[in-house]
């Protein structure tokens, strides 16, 4: 049951963290900025 709750607690922050980033485009663009100056 433990499992379960830590799994579901895990997916709502993931789902939040997601629609935060995408809706910041600004945040979008600066991590692809620093991405490519790995390649």
């Amino acid at each position: 049951m433990k499992k379960l709750l830590l799994l579901l607690i895990a997916a709502g922050v993931g789902i939040l963290v997601w629609r935060k980033v995408s809706d910041d485009g600004g945040a979008r663009d600066l991590w692809a900025e620093v991405t490519d100056t790995f390649e």
